[in-house]
């Protein structure tokens, strides 16, 4: 029974009001609570089938002694400046001279997966480390080796020999999870080993931007440094979740925590297994947010969907004729409601899988086949390129004009491309300034980028973009969707305004 608020009832008085129960005394005592609203009454049974599964992870590893303690800050003009600046450089040379490498440990958590000694925990955990140990809650220990990670999901797989087999737990389904479901997490906050705490789901899906295919489980179940590859739970005691991170000012919970969800990392899981490293899908586009303004000037009737901005060529969308500007809506069967959701789908598919996209080109619908190809590969082959140097064409006068849209124009000339460094692929008409204040200045338009299309037409002189953007407002539209490209040929869309 809960006292709620005062309402000055009159002594005697007993009466029924809003689910609560006004008495005599001028109190409201609150009516019991369902039992659905209560929470469990005890998860004492699931904790303890559970607490010898998860496990303590300890690292460490050699760094470089240097201690590169900086100088004070001194006031400007101060006498003392000189002197401070030739102490600390003294310093410096020293500990360079004649510092040790020292050993560094770090404390995390982890679960077993497979009763043969396969353990899970985060990548972050275990990133550099010489050495990994794990506690188990009976106090044995085990030195463990790395079977694979992976920096985008921040997980790892370990791998210990045990003597007798290891009690093993099951992963759930976090797709079935709702807001509200009671979550239990177990792990090792502060090196305090085999701390059990209690919440809720917070929410679901939530992108932190701390990697490309961000699908976080929130949870106001306390976690804390330490807790970072222990497992969330659901209240059968099935792994539905991998406790990665925290937003806190303090550096201890504040209600905010975030685990990877099961969904998610099984299959990361089983290709660390199987290959020791991952073998992503690989679509070949560069995507972007279909915002209301790009959804009207590519009169569509609501913002939905990846809006592809660019496309590797050579590469598995090339090769299929999906173009930029077109939106990716569907992607094998499953709808496409944002941008960020297209990412992970491409990379839960197996390599080589050919798979139906449906994209909405110039207002219609159109169904595509494509064969994915590795990820891992195509970020190689890209750094490859990247190393690449361009040779520098030869300057010569170009043509300058005032354009519409704040912009001033110029053809794409030699010169031009010199003076940007525009690769020589990229054609269309460049931006050599953008008016202060301008449509375009708000939407981040920029000199040295490349207007290519004015709402899906190609442009190729600042005449051509003049006769597009009166064409567009004798038709009633809005805005002018550009598509850009920077010196690197980087594409993007832009709507601005034309009113």
């Amino acid at each position: 029974m809960t006292v709620l608020a005062s309402l000055g009832a009159k002594s005697g008085a007993t009466r029924r009001f809003a689910g609560a129960m006004v008495v005599g005394l001028g109190l409201v005592i609150a009516s019991q609570a369902p039992a659905s609203a209560r929470g469990p009454e005890s998860v004492a049974d699931i904790a303890e089938e559970l607490l010898d599964a998860v496990v303590n992870i300890s690292t460490s590893q050699t760094v470089s002694g240097s201690r590169n303690v900086p100088a004070p800050s001194m006031p400007d003009g101060s006498p003392f400046q000189d002197f401070f600046d030739e102490f600390f450089d003294q310093r410096q040379d020293e500990d360079r001279g004649s510092a040790r490498p020292r050993r560094v440990q770090s404390l995390g958590s982890g679960f077993v997966i497979d009763s043969s000694g396969v353990i899970i925990t985060n990548n972050h955990v275990i990133d550099g480390a010489d050495e990994i140990t794990v506690n188990f809650a009976d106090g044995s220990k085990l030195t463990a080796t790395l079977v694979g990670r992976d920096e985008k999901t921040d997980l790892a797989v370990l791998k210990v020999e045990p003597e007798e087999p290891l009690t093993a737990l099951e992963f759930g389904d976090s797709e079935v999870l709702r807001v509200g479901d009671w979550v239990m997490a177990i792990g090792n906050p502060f090196g305090l080993g085999g701390t059990v705490t209690v919440g809720i789901v917070s929410a679901r899906n939530r992108d932190i931007n701390s990697g490309p295919y961000d699908n976080f489980i929130q949870t106001d179940a306390s976690i804390n440094r330490g807790n970072s590859g222990g497992p969330l739970f659901d209240m059968e005691g099935r792994v539905i979740g991998i406790n990665t991170a925290i937003i806190s000012p303090t550096g201890g919970s504040i209600g905010i925590g975030f685990a990877v969800p099961s969904s998610t990392a099984v299959n990361v899981i089983q290709q660390l297994r199987d290959f020791g490293e991952t073998r992503r899908g690989w679509l070949g586009v560069r995507i972007q947010e279909v915002t209301d303004d790009i959804a009207e000037g590519l009169s569509m009737v609501e913002a939905a969907g990846a809006l592809v901005a660019g496309v590797t060529d050579p590469g598995p969308a090339a090769e299929a004729g999906i173009a930029p500007g077109d939106v990716i809506v569907k992607f094998n069967g499953r709808p496409v409601s944002a941008m960020h959701e297209l990412p992970r789908m491409v990379a839960d598919e197996p390599v080589g899988k050919e798979v139906e996209i449906v994209v909405i080109r110039k207002g219609a619908e159109q169904s595509l086949k494509v064969k994915l190809g590795r990820l891992e590969e195509a970020e190689a082959a890209e750094v490859a390129a990247l190393a690449a140097d361009d040779a520098e064409p030869e300057p010569e006068e170009p043509a300058v004009v005032a354009g519409p849209l704040g912009l001033t124009l110029s053809d794409l000339s030699p010169a031009m491309r010199s003076k940007f460094g525009i690769k020589d692929e990229i054609n269309g008409v460049v931006v050599t300034d953008v008016v202060e204040g301008s449509a375009a200045e708000e939407k981040r338009v920029q000199a040295g980028d490349v207007i290519l299309e004015i709402s899906q037409e190609a442009v190729d002189s600042p005449a051509a973009i003049e006769e597009r953007i009166n064409q567009l407002k004798t038709d009633g539209r809005k805005s002018a969707l550009l598509l850009l490209a920077n010196k690197n040929g980087d594409l993007r869309f832009v709507a601005v305004n034309i009113d």
